[in-house]
């Protein structure tokens, strides 16, 4: 993998540097509205939906494939987050960067500004197991000055994210959610097993009662058959 460091360079701005857009007020009042809608509605987005999670186009989310209903994310308690991921370029549709390649994870801590703004923004709204297409605007990305020689100057990435679990900092009492499920499901997969093992056996005495009584009648009937047989010589 070429490229991991997500950080921006020193001293780039990663949001617009010229302030927002100044509309009519009616206009203004709508979009504001609008942003808030989106911003709430971002807990409950559908599979195939594109969220403009800025409100300014800057960070637009598509969920590729959801999370089972019970999936944890992120929160101040579980900031550390392991992702795969792929980006490309919009306008070539060029990979610069990939974890697939050797099936690594990259591990960051939400909140530190260790990546591009837009990982910030968009992660902290997955659940682990999610998968997301994440369109970043270069404000939320690597800006005017790009990262050579993988990243040009003014570029719009597309990266397809998965998370794949959180976790408490270093020296935190808490475990990982993905770590503790995990510990969970052996658990019931060893219950199951013991459960499966227990049945089986009982099976097992149940068919050789079964033939043991089988047994003995088959002496029986055959007792019987002798009995007969030495009458009818007499």
């Amino acid at each position: 993998m070429a490229f991991i460091l997500l950080k921006p360079l020193e001293g780039e701005e990663l949001h617009h540097s010229h302030g927002p857009p100044k509309f009519p007020s009616f206009i203004s009042y709508t979009f504001h509205s609008l942003r808030s809608t989106l911003h709430l509605n971002i807990g409950v987005q559908s599979m195939g939906d594109a969220i403009d999670l800025t409100g300014d186009g800057g960070v637009i989310k598509t969920i590729v494939r959801k999370s089972k209903p019970d999936a944890v994310g992120p929160t101040e308690n579980f900031p550390l987050v392991d992702v795969h991921y792929e980006g490309t370029l919009a306008d070539t549709g060029e990979v610069f960067d990939t974890t697939h390649e050797d099936n690594t994870v990259f591990s960051f801590e939400l909140g530190k500004g260790s990546v591009i703004k837009a990982w910030e923004i968009a992660v902290k709204t997955m659940k682990v197991g999610e998968i997301a297409k994440i369109i970043c605007k270069p404000e939320y990305a690597y800006g005017s000055a790009g990262s050579p020689p993988d990243i040009p100057p003014d570029a719009t990435l597309v990266f397809e994210v998965e998370l794949v679990a959180c976790r408490p900092r270093k020296g935190s009492s808490l475990g990982s959610v993905s770590e503790e499920r995990a510990r969970l499901d052996e658990l019931k997969k060893q219950r199951e097993l013991a459960a499966a093992a227990k049945e089986e056996e009982k099976k097992k005495r149940e068919e050789a009662k079964a033939t043991a009584a089988a047994r003995v009648q088959a002496k029986l009937e055959a007792k019987k058959g002798q009995g007969k047989g030495k009458g009818k010589a007499k």
